[in-house]
């Protein structure tokens, strides 16, 4: 995972077209009609999420299908993982110094 990966999702009508194709793959055509952006901006902003990994492209006719990059969503998992545990552990050792607290309070 790196900050070009990110960077990708920051600009909000690339996080809505990938909110989008959760649903399904689709085609530029559909994803200008039902975000209302005009197809050569989408088709721009499919590109920069293509080249960052989350989404990946199939011709199908005359038409090109995305979808999203599976792989990439699970590389994003494992990294926010890394700061579930982080986290998981600071809120341990506080419930500890908490309860060591109560403790001290309750005594004689």
């Amino acid at each position: 995972m790196n900050a070009t990966t990110l960077t990708a999702l920051a600009e909000p009508n690339r996080l809505r077209i990938v909110e989008y194709l959760r649903g399904n793959p689709r085609s530029v055509g559909e994803i200008a009609l039902q975000l209302v952006i005009r197809q050569p901006q989408v088709s721009k902003h499919l590109k920069i999420l293509s080249e960052a990994g989350w989404v990946e492209v199939r011709p199908r006719a005359q038409q090109r299908i995305y979808q999203l990059h599976r792989e990439a969503f699970d590389d994003l998992e494992g990294w926010l993982q890394t700061f579930r545990r982080y986290w998981e552990g600071n809120y341990q050792r506080l419930d500890a110094l908490l309860a060591e607290m109560k403790e001290d309070d309750h005594e004689p």
